[in-house]
């Protein structure tokens, strides 16, 4: 009874700004994701360059001089990113930082799709610990959202090129900033992503050596599987159906898909940590076993937990409370 209580709970939040998400044009926007590539007009050939790109270890590594343009004053960060959008806004990226006193170890957080407040609790939790925390804006989030928006339909959408450019300007960002701690003297360097963020956090720690441990809560590997059976991304889905099949989608968002990256992850100096849930509707929970099997596969053992709960009540007592002492433990 108290589980189907959970599940009604779930759908209930899984509503909340549910009107706001209408399907929009399904569009390729080839030059947004492949910058400098000729004009794509058939899906085949977007796909190439997608393939292309999760062979080539550059496409996620960001541009040189990175570390130039940080300001920092009263407990924020603020620095260009290096991918220029149509949205100024966009263009500057904000985190919040959290000093601990202590120059041993800075832990990065990325949050989720939508996240309307930063994690203000678990950057005092771990602070008081002795972890600096950092809390990163992802693109079309927070400081840097689009005017107007009523939520952050540009960094995930039927729009592939710019969903591709948005999470590689996310990742960019990440390991730029990644950068800067280790320039600042921060001995150790660990990621903590939430959800969506988690794919963020997933792929700065696959292609940066610097990140040493990294925490995924409510993570699977494909993005595209993600959104095509997800409760947060039906209007997604509504827009792409007509337009394309799931598996030229998977094709198509390769580069953002982690269980392409599986042996990077797998790298002896990287620690991985795993929060899952087993009743989650929006990153089900076969994609996650998917993606967990395909970790180990490649020699990796991370370190999961897997609560019965959903996909939001992952944040109620007493689920938040086992998931936060796991991740004290791993940290």
């Amino acid at each position: 009874m108290y589980h189907s209580w959970l599940d009604r709970w779930d759908e209930r939040r899984a509503r909340r700004g549910e009107e706001a998400k209408k399907t929009t044009a399904f569009v390729l926007d080839a030059d947004r994701a492949f910058p400098g590539a000729k004009t794509i007009e058939a899906l085949d050939e977007f796909c190439v360059l997608s393939d292309q790109a999760v062979s080539d270890p550059s496409f996620f590594e960001p541009p040189s001089g990175r570390v130039q343009g940080f300001e920092r004053q009263d407990g924020w960060i603020k620095f260009p990113s290096d991918v220029v959008t149509d949205v100024d806004e966009n263009n500057v990226v904000w985190a919040k930082i959290t000093e601990s006193g202590s120059f041993d170890h800075a832990l990065v957080i990325f949050h989720h799709w939508n996240a309307s407040a930063r994690s203000g609790q678990i950057a005092k939790f771990f602070s008081q610990r002795g972890i600096t925390v950092i809390e990163i804006a992802m693109p079309y989030h927070f400081e840097r959202s689009r005017p107007g928006s009523l939520y952050a339909d540009y960094i995930l959408s039927a729009n592939l090129g710019r969903t591709i450019q948005s999470m590689r300007q996310a990742v960019w960002d990440g390991r730029k900033l990644v950068c800067w701690l280790k320039s600042e003297g921060y001995r150790e360097v660990s990621v903590l992503g939430m959800s969506l963020g988690s794919w963020v956090a997933g792929l700065i720690a696959a292609h940066d050596p610097v990140v040493s441990k990294a925490s995924l809560f409510l993570t699977a590997g494909s993005l595209a599987d993600m959104v095509w059976t997800g409760r947060a991304t039906r209007s997604i889905r509504d827009s792409l159906e007509p337009k394309i099949e799931l598996t030229d989608l998977r094709r198509a968002w390769g580069p953002l898909n982690m269980e392409n990256y599986a042996h990077r992850l797998a790298r002896p100096d990287l620690d991985l940590h795993v929060v899952l849930a087993k009743r989650d509707k929006v990153v089900l929970p076969e994609l996650s076993e998917s993606f967990m099997q395909r970790l180990k596969d490649a020699g990796a053992r991370p370190n999961i937990l897997e609560l019965n709960c959903g996909h939001y009540s992952l944040a109620m007592p007493p689920y938040i409370l086992l998931a936060g002492l796991s991740l004290k433990r791993f940290l």
